[in-house]
């Protein structure tokens, strides 16, 4: 252990306890006590050589001597208070009094100790107070005005010395005030180079801690230029810190959010804690040239100096206030939170379907049942009712087409959950798309001419055959145009036509019926949705005819189009493979159908295209 380090450890032992906790403060609590207890024992070793070489001294000596007990006073003062600045300024008056002292009696103003005079401010600069600067500057200022108008009354004794002898003190006064000067100079400057290391210090911890911070802590003027951005930014947006400074990041805010940035900055400038969300452009690492990326960030904004902005909340030029930033990557947690909207949508969707279903099936099959129930009553009670060989018949045919239209719900229900389930399997077989087209039309005349629409088939002769499903087949066209007859007011008018594209068989199926409005025909072919309101009720059905047809088509690898406007009909297009393959994979959903609405007019077009069209109804 060096003495140093043992001087060292005796002047912390002095320091006052609030002086302890702070290393700028300790470095100048023992720069003001080191030199001046340092001084006073030097000064009463001193004293014992002073006597053996002068002899018995005088009373100003005396008292001289006597006034280097009061550095030792103020250290005492110092470690028992901590009051620095009332340290210095009892310091001030010490020196300034000990100089006055000893000038008074050796010329006044022309004494050797008047040089001294000049030092008492510089002791003062110690302090880092401007008061306590000014207060012994005037005092220096004050003692010099004493000195010289005392001198020029003559109320000062005269000097008894030589020339030779103030000479000498002169010198003396001067090495020893220049002495002391450079000491306080060689203190000012360990005191700065303490507060340069420490500074220094301080610097690398901030630094450190802005590096080694996940987020990003930047400084921003009030209309958003940024003047400063921590390092973590390069991490998180794959830029220097150097493209991101004044407008860059701003430029980099996606379009959208920029109004709410900015509008976040502006109120914190104001005094306000703002906290917002925005999308950041970030150009990853290897990505490629044009690629655009977009993360979510969260940004936590307050104002730098909370007092300047209090005091301008309006943001004067001439004080703008600055804002600080905290952002962070919180794109998981968007991502999270998208997942759980399109989760609790589905599942609104799905409780949505489930009350649809309820709906929809509790009228289909209350319906049939009740007149399966009724007639089977009242053939039970024949001879109660008198009912004749007709009636019965009559009954007897109501009870079974009741029966047919249970089973054809049931069935339709049946064949929606296999296909939901993945368990349809595909008959692949060749079959004439031509025969089943016109068996299904035949079928679905009468329907047609009951409800006084015409059905117009054109089925050219020469279609070729096709690998399928022949019942699918079946299934698809019969859905389509019994929904085009049931859709379409009387007197209306609904077309089929058959044709061969390529390696597909295209099947067009237009009515002038209802139509489907835009919003509606986002969600046509989901199962149990029955589209517009102003015809849900007006017709009977679960809503699962297009979604078997939809599922059908997918399954055949083929593609449905449905075209639609309010009020002048529907158009939809399915075309099939002339020859189905059975994929090695599950078909993406995505294959099933695509919706979109276009005018009607180029459905007529279409119709006006077709050949020679074949009448089957009147």
């Amino acid at each position: 252990m060096t003495v140093l380090s043992i001087i060292r450890d005796c002047l912390d032992a002095l320091l006052h306890p609030s002086a302890r906790y702070d290393a700028l403060t300790r470095a100048r609590h023992r720069a003001f006590m080191a030199p001046r207890l340092l001084g006073s024992l030097a000064a009463f070793a001193a004293f014992p050589v002073y006597l053996a070489m002068r002899g018995a001294p005088s009373a100003i000596e005396v008292a001289a001597f006597a006034w280097l007990i009061a550095p030792i006073l103020l250290s005492w003062f110092l470690s028992r208070t901590g009051r620095y600045e009332g340290a210095h300024v009892l310091s001030s008056l010490a020196l300034a009094g000990l100089i006055m002292a000893i000038a008074g009696s050796t010329g006044g103003i022309e004494s050797f100790a008047a040089i001294w005079l000049v030092v008492v401010p510089l002791e003062a600069a110690l302090s880092a107070s401007r008061r306590v600067a000014a207060f012994a500057s005037l005092l220096a200022l004050s003692c010099a005005g004493v000195l010289i108008f005392v001198s020029q009354l003559g109320w000062l004794p005269s000097a008894d010395t030589s020339a030779a002898e103030r000479g000498v003190l002169m010198a003396f006064g001067v090495a020893l005030g220049t002495l002391y000067a450079a000491g306080l100079a060689f203190g000012a400057e360990s005191l700065a180079r303490t507060s340069v290391a420490l500074l220094s210090r301080e610097e690398e911890r901030y630094r450190l801690l802005a590096r080694n911070m996940s987020d990003v802590i930047s400084r921003h003027q009030r209309n958003g230029a940024v003047q400063f951005i921590s390092p973590a930014a390069e991490a998180m947006l794959g830029l220097s810190v150097a493209q991101l400074l004044g407008h860059g990041l701003f430029d980099r805010v996606h379009v959208a959010d920029r109004p709410a940035y900015l509008t976040a900055l502006s109120d914190a400038a104001r005094g306000n804690l703002r906290s917002v969300e925005f999308r950041l452009r970030r150009e990853p690492a290897g990505s490629e040239r044009g690629q655009v990326d977009f993360i979510w960030v969260e940004m936590r904004c307050r104002p730098l100096d909370r007092d300047m902005a209090r005091q301008n909340p309006y943001g004067d030029a001439t004080c703008e206030a600055e804002v600080v930033g905290v952002m962070r990557d919180v794109t998981d947690r968007k991502l999270s939170e998208q997942a759980l909207d399109q989760a609790r949508s589905a599942a609104e969707a799905a409780d949505a379907a489930k009350t649809r279903f309820l709906a929809t099936m509790s009228h289909e099959l209350r319906t049939p049942l009740n007149a399966i129930i009724g007639f089977s009553e009242m053939i039970a009670q024949e001879q109660t009712l008198m009912l004749g060989p007709a009636q019965r018949k009559e009954y007897a045919q109501l009870i079974n087409d009741s029966g047919q239209h249970l089973l054809s719900l049931v069935n339709g229900i049946l064949d929606m959950s296999k296909m939901e389930s993945g368990n349809f399997e595909i008959a692949s077989e060749p079959f004439a798309p031509r025969a089943s087209l016109m068996h299904c039309c035949n079928l679905l005349a009468l329907k047609a001419r009951e409800n006084g629409i015409d059905l117009i088939t054109d089925a050219p002769q020469d279609l070729p055959v096709m690998t399928g499903d022949p019942r699918a087949f079946k299934q698809i066209v019969l859905n389509l145009v019994a929904n085009a007859i049931k859709f379409t007011e009387r007197g209306g008018q609904v077309s089929v036509s058959a044709a061969v594209t390529g390696a597909q068989l295209t099947l067009h199926i237009s009515d002038t019926g209802v139509g489907i409005a835009p919003d509606d025909l986002e969600r046509i072919g989901a199962p149990f949705f029955q589209a517009g309101k102003t015809y849900q009720r007006r017709h009977e059905g679960t809503g699962l005819g297009l979604s078997i047809v939809k599922s059908l088509v997918a399954l055949h690898l083929g593609e449905l189009t449905v075209q639609s406007r309010l009020g002048e009909g529907t158009a939809v297009t399915v075309k099939l493979p002339l020859v189905y393959t059975p994929p090695q994979a599950k078909v993406p959903e995505n294959k099933i159908a695509t919706l979109t609405p276009v005018p009607r007019q180029e459905t007529l077009e279409h119709l006006h295209d077709q050949p020679a069209l074949v009448k089957k109804s009147a």
